[in-house]
C-alpha cells in the first residue's frame, strides 16, 4: 500500500520508532552528563553509586534511573505507579547488564563492524527514510542536525550505538543459526491452536474461603511472631531536608526575548521555514491483483476498472466523497478516515498519484488513476504552493527556543553559584541573595513525591545517600537543578503488632486462605472423581458449577482465565468424561470435566504451515537466546567479569511502601 511521511508529526513518530531498535542501554549511557556518574571501580569492592561492572564497562545508578524513566515514558505514557519502580529498576538494571555482556561476548568472539557497514546499516535500516530518503544521503548538515535535535546525541555517540546494535546482530546469528523447526512441531502446534473443547468446571474462589476466617486476635500475634522476619525494616527509612529550586520552565517565561533576536534567529534558520508544494488529498483505492509469474489477470483488472467507474460516477454525481471511500476503499490506512492522507509531498506516493494529485485545484476530483496498487480516484481538500513563512507565522515556536537558549546558560551557571554560596553561607542567606526560598520538607521515602520537586529519581537518590552532617550540595533534575541539605534520618525498622495489625490480618487471612483452597479443591476433585459426577460433588463442597462455550487454546474463561499457557491448558489433554485434578489458577481452584473435544481438520494444516513455522522459529530463537544469554550472564559471572553491587542493587530495589494499617 501508499506509504506516507506526511508531516513533521509523521516523521517523528517513524524516528522514534526507528530508534527502539538501537541498544537502549548504550543510548541511556550517552544521554548521561559526564562527570556524574561517580567513582569507578578500583581493585576492591564497587564503590557507591556503581551498581555493576561487565568487562570494561560500569553500570551505574544514575544510568540505570534513566533507562527506567524512558521504559516508562515509551511503555507507560499515561504514568507509572511509583510503588512498582523498584520491578522497572530491577528489569532496567538486568537489561543493562544483558546488553553489556552481549556487547562484551561480541568483542571476545572477535566480532566487529566497519564502516562501510554502519553506512549500510544507515542507508538501509530504520533510519533510511530520514537520512537517505529516495536512497540520496540529505547531507552531512542535515544528518548532524538531525542527530543533535531530535536524538540528542552527537554523532560519534550516536553512530557507536548502531555499530553495538550490529554487533549484537551479529552474535546473535551466531546463537540462532542452525535453529530448525520440525514438521512434527508444525503439526503439534497446529494441534494446540486448533482444537477445541467444551467442559463443565467447578470454581472456589479465594475471595469467597477468606471471607470464611474469623482469626481471633491471640492467632495474629502468634502469625506476627512466627513471620516477624518479613516485617522486618517495613517501615523504611525515610529523610527529611532542606532545598533551593532552579527551576527552568519559570526561568524560560521570565526570559525576554529582542525583536533583534527573533529576526536574527528567522534569518538563520530561513531554510527550516520553507513550506514545499503540498496537497491534502483523499482518495479511493479499487486495488487490481498483482501478476501471477508475470501474467496478469485481465478480468480482474477489468472488474476493478468497472466498480471504480461506478463509484466515480457516483462522486460525479454529488455523492459524499469520505462516505463513499469507507463503504469502497481498498486502502486499510486511509478508508476509516474517508479517504484522507492528509498533506501530501511531492515524491512521497507512487509517480502516478503524485503527478495527478497535483494537478487538481483545491475541490476538484480526478478521473480514474491507474497505479500498480489499482485504480485511485483522487480528490483534492485543500492545496498549498512552496512558499517560505514568515516571521510571524514561525514567532509562537521562535520565541520558546530562544528562550530556552538563553535560559541553558543561565540555570548551569545559576546553579553553581547559588550552590557555591550555601556551601559557604548556608541556604537561607543563598535563597535570599538569589531572589529565591527554601523549602522543608520530610520525613518522606525514596517513592514519594516533595514539594517543586515531584518524584525525581536523581533528588532521591542525592537525598538518600547523603548524611546531615555534609555541607548543602548540587544534583540536576529534569526540569533544573535543586541546591538540598540532608536535615534529619529516620532509619528503617521493625514496626510492632499494633503498627502493622491490618498487614498481619490481610496476610493471616491470605495464608490460611491457600491452604483451605488446596484442601477444599483437593477435596472436590477426589468427590467428583469417585461419584462420577462433578456437579455433585460441587454443591456438597459449596463450589459454584459452570459450563463453558467451545473453546480453542486462545480463549479466555470466566473464573480461569486465559487457557494458553496456564494450568488450565491441560484440559486439552484429557479425554471425553476425564474429571480433572485439583487446578490452581492463582485467584481461586478448579476441576474440569471434559465435555467434549474436536479436533481440527487435518487437510487445512497445509494452510497454516509457513505461519506456523515462522511463528515457533521465532519462539525457539527467542528461548535460545534466553538461554544463552543466561548461560554467559553466569560464566561472566564466575570468571569475575560481571561484579554486581549486592548492597546498592538491594537499595535500588526494595520497594518502599509504607506497610497497611499504619
Amino acid at each position: 500500500m501508499i506509504r506516507f511521511l506526511q508531516t513533521p508529526s509523521k516523521t517523528k513518530k517513524y524516528v522514534l520508532g526507528g530508534i527502539l531498535i538501537v541498544i537502549c542501554g548504550a543510548m541511556v549511557i550517552t544521554l548521561v552528563p559526564g562527570g556524574m556518574l561517580g567513582d569507578a571501580f578500583g581493585f576492591g569492592a564497587p564503590q557507591s553509586g556503581v551498581l555493576a561492572r561487565v568487562g570494561d564497562e560500569e553500570v551505574t545508578i544514575q544510568e540505570v534511573q534513566v533507562a527506567a524513566r524512558n521504559m516508562v515514558k515509551q511503555q507507560f505514557p499515561r504514568g507509572f505507579p511509583q510503588q512498582f519502580m523498584p520491578i522497572l529498576l530491577q528489569r532496567a538494571a538486568d537489561q543493562l547488564i544483558r546488553q553489556k555482556a552481549m556487547i562484551s561476548e561480541a568483542h571476545r568472539m572477535g566480532f566487529k563492524v566497519t564502516d562501510e557497514e554502519l553506512r549500510s546499516e544507515l542507508q538501509h535500516g530504520a533510519f533510511s527514510q530520514v537520512l537517505f530518503p529516495n536512497g540520496n544521503f540529505v547531507g552531512q548538515d542535515a544528518y548532524d542536525g538531525f542527530v543533535s535535535q531530535q536524538l540528542t546525541l552527537t554523532v560519534p555517540a550516536f553512530e557507536t550505538l548502531i555499530k553495538q546494535d550490529l554487533l549484537i546482530r551479529k552474535l546473535r546469528a551466531v546463537v540462532e543459526g542452525g535453529i530448525t523447526v520440525s514438521d512434527h512441531d508444525i503439526t503439534e502446534q497446529y494441534q494446540r491452536e486448533n482444537t477445541k473443547v467444551k467442559f463443565d468446571y467447578a470454581v472456589l474462589t479465594l475471595e469467597n474461603i477468606s471471607k470464611q476466617i474469623k482469626p481471633a486476635e491471640a492467632d495474629l500475634k502468634a502469625y506476627y511472631e512466627k513471620s516477624k522476619q518479613a516485617y522486618t525494616n517495613a517501615i523504611p527509612e525515610k529523610r527529611s531536608a532542606r532545598y533551593i529550586i532552579i527551576d527552568t520552565a519559570r526561568l524560560q517565561q521570565q526570559a525576554k526575548v529582542t525583536p533583534e533576536e527573533l529576526q536574527n534567529y528567522y534569518n538563520q534558520h530561513r531554510e527550516e521555514y520553507r513550506v514545499p508544494d503540498q496537497v491534502m488529498a483523499r482518495h479511493i483505492l479499487i486495488k487490481t491483483p498483482e501478476p501471477v509469474n508475470g501474467k496478469v489477470d485481465e478480468k480482474a483488472v477489468a472488474d476493478a476498472k468497472a466498480k471504480a467507474e461506478s463509484i466515480l460516477k457516483q462522486v460525479n454525481a454529488g455523492g459524499n466523497f469520505a462516505d463513499l471511500a469507507k463503504k469502497n476503499s481498498d486502502d486499510p490506512g486511509s478508508k476509516d478516515n474517508g479517504g484522507s492522507l492528509g498533506w501530501v509531498q511531492h515524491g512521497q506516493t507512487v509517480p502516478e498519484f503524485d503527478q495527478a494529485a497535483f494537478a487538481l485545484k483545491k475541490g476538484e476530483t480526478s478521473g480514474l488513476v491507474r497505479s500498480t496498487f489499482g485504480f485511485h480516484i483522487i480528490h483534492s481538500d485543500d492545496k498549498q504552493e512552496a512558499h517560505l513563512k514568515s516571521l510571524d507565522e514561525v514567532r509562537p515556536q521562535i520565541e520558546p527556543a530562544i528562550a530556552a537558549q538563553k535560559v541553558s546558560g543561565q540555570v548551569g551557571a545559576m546553579a553553581n553559584r547559588v550552590s557555591s554560596e550555601a556551601r559557604s553561607k548556608g541556604l537561607d542567606a543563598a535563597a535570599k541573595g538569589n531572589g529565591l526560598e527554601v523549602i522543608s520538607a520530610g520525613p518522606f521515602g525514596r517513592a514519594d513525591s516533595v514539594p517543586g520537586v515531584g518524584a525525581a529519581p536523581e533528588f532521591m537518590a542525592a537525598v538518600f545517600g547523603a548524611n546531615p552532617k555534609n555541607p548543602p550540595d548540587l544534583v540536576h533534575i529534569p526540569n533544573g537543578s535543586v541546591i538540598y541539605q540532608v536535615t534529619n534520618i529516620e532509619p528503617a525498622r521493625t514496626p510492632s503488632f499494633d503498627e502493622i495489625r491490618a498487614r498481619v490480618e490481610q496476610d493471616y487471612k491470605a495464608d490460611q486462605a491457600r491452604q483451605l483452597l488446596a484442601k477444599k479443591t483437593q477435596e472436590l476433585s477426589e468427590k467428583a472423581r469417585a461419584e462420577h459426577d462433578l456437579k455433585k460433588a460441587a454443591k456438597e463442597v459449596g463450589a459454584d458449577f459452570k459450563t463453558s462455550e467451545l473453546v480453542s487454546a486462545s480463549s479466555q474463561v470466566p473464573d480461569i482465565g486465559a487457557l494458553a499457557g496456564g494450568p488450565a491448558a491441560a484440559v486439552f489433554d484429557m479425554k471425553k468424561g476425564e474429571i480433572s485434578g485439583p487446578i490452581d489458577t492463582g485467584r481461586g481452584g478448579v476441576v474440569v470435566a471434559l465435555v467434549d473435544k474436536q479436533e481440527p481438520p487435518a487437510e487445512q494444516l497445509a494452510a497454516s504451515t509457513d505461519r506456523l513455522r515462522d511463528q515457533l522459529l521465532e519462539q525457539k530463537r527467542n528461548q535460545y537466546l534466553q538461554v544463552f544469554i543466561s548461560s554467559l550472564r553466569d560464566r561472566m559471572e564466575k570468571e569475575g567479569k560481571i561484579r554486581i553491587n549486592q548492597a546498592e542493587m538491594k537499595r535500588l530495589t526494595t520497594p518502599t511502601s509504607e506497610p497497611s494499617g499504619e
